[in-house]
């Protein structure tokens, strides 16, 4: 038996060890180096039989340091960082981020651009809650939905790379508007998206809605009541599984999200299973939100003609002196802030409220930056989910959750 200190050496370590009242209790390390922790997240849980009596997480195996990283940035540099913290949904990312920007530059987005972003960050929470469904159930056993899944996620992942030359680190979105102008192939992309996908999450459902395995794995396992899911301040998903009305798209509408009809779908049983029903009910309202901002999105620049602090089009630079110049001092020198300051301007995330307070001390370098990860919050409420229940519980509700470790050590 191992004595547990050595994590390196498997997936799960154990040994046993007192507790006050005498009895013995089983303690687990479960992970870092495990599949279904989707990241180095290292669980130690205390374990009566297979019952798990006390469950705490253990973080910062990926010790990205990229808050830190983005203050010895400038504003634009910066940006790049925001891919690599939830890589599964970049343009999200991007978006938060320069919300933040524009609202501390007091930065104009054109209203194409604007309506552009809803399509990109749809597709992008479309894309996140793909690799969530096919994962998840893979965790659980149903292999055949994670091949499902990425068969459907290679069509975003080329649209994302027509638009941006990159099928994940994207930096398209960016303060001001767009990075580029949209490739001509975009509406095509879109609407074959809007074809072809509901038929594909009706697969989905029929694989898994009813199925009584994933039924078992999932129905009354890791239960976190509305009361609970409010304290520990989880968002997203996690937070309207438990029957929580809060959606950051519908409570402070950004991009122009207040001209869409969508539904924020609730669970009601507070539950692995619930959870599930959330996410899928969201990628029908995301394909809903897609075909509104597709119809309606309408001709003009996709970014800022404030030249102070955007980049001006690339046949501008070649054919106008002043513009080099723009050009030219935003890459050498970056962008100055007009005068020192804060701003924090939140958005919904495919895992929850996702934010990034910017303080600025008037140079071309933020003096500050923190991030409201969605993915660390809802993880510190875990044991509430799975104290009482089975190790292989703990599973099923680490895939509910639906966490990436770039967000959460970051």
């Amino acid at each position: 038996m191992s004595n547990g200190n050595n994590l390196g050496d498997g997936y799960i370590e154990q040994k046993v060890v007192a507790t006050g009242d005498d009895s013995n209790l089983m303690e687990i390390n479960l992970g870092p180096q495990h599949p279904a922790t989707h990241g180095v997240l290292r669980l130690l849980l205390h374990l009566d039989g297979e019952t798990v009596v006390k469950c705490t997480p253990v973080i910062g195996y990926l010790h990205t340091g990229i808050e830190k990283t983005m203050e010895n940035k400038t504003y634009l540099q910066a940006l790049t960082c925001t891919d690599r913290i939830d890589y599964l949904g970049p343009m999200l990312n991007n978006l938060a981020y320069s919300l933040s920007v524009e609202k501390l530059f007091d930065l104009d987005v054109p209203p194409k651009a604007q309506w552009a972003r809803v399509v990109l960050a749809e597709l992008t929470r479309l894309n996140s809650h793909l690799v969530w469904v096919g994962t998840h159930a893979m965790d659980i056993g149903a292999m055949t939905m994670f091949f499902y899944s990425f068969r459907e996620r290679e069509v975003l992942l080329k649209i994302f790379e027509d638009c941006s030359g990159q099928r994940m680190m994207t930096s398209y979105i960016r303060p001001g508007g767009l990075y580029y102008e949209l490739p001509s192939n975009f509406e095509k992309s879109v609407r074959n998206v809007l074809k072809t996908f509901p038929s594909r999450i009706d697969e989905y459902e029929d694989l898994l809605t009813n199925n009584k395995i994933f039924i078992n794995r999932t129905k009354g396992i890791g239960y976190i009541s509305a009361e609970d899911a409010i304290n520990w301040g989880l968002s997203g998903p996690t937070l309207r599984g438990s029957g929580v009305n809060y959606d950051v798209r519908k409570a402070m509408p950004y991009s122009g999200y207040e001209n869409f009809d969508f539904e924020v779908p609730l669970g009601v049983n507070c539950d692995v299973y619930d959870r599930y029903l959330c996410r899928v009910a969201e990628m029908r309202q995301s394909l809903k939100i897609i075909q509104q901002a597709l119809d309606g999105i309408p001709e003009g620049p996709v970014r800022s003609e404030n030249r102070k602090f955007s980049m001006p089009p690339k046949y501008e630079v070649l054919t106008s002196m002043e513009a080099m110049i723009h050009q030219f001092k935003l890459v050498a020198h970056g962008m100055i802030p007009p005068e020192r300051g804060e701003a924090y301007a939140p958005i919904e995330s495919g895992k929850g409220e996702l934010g990034f307070y910017i303080v600025s001390d008037g140079t071309k370098k933020p003096y500050r930056v923190k991030v409201r990860p969605p993915c660390f919050i809802n993880l510190s409420a875990i044991h509430k989910m799975v104290e009482g229940k089975l190790v292989a519980d703990v599973i099923s509700v680490i895939g509910s959750i639906d966490i990436v470790l770039g967000e959460i050590d970051r």
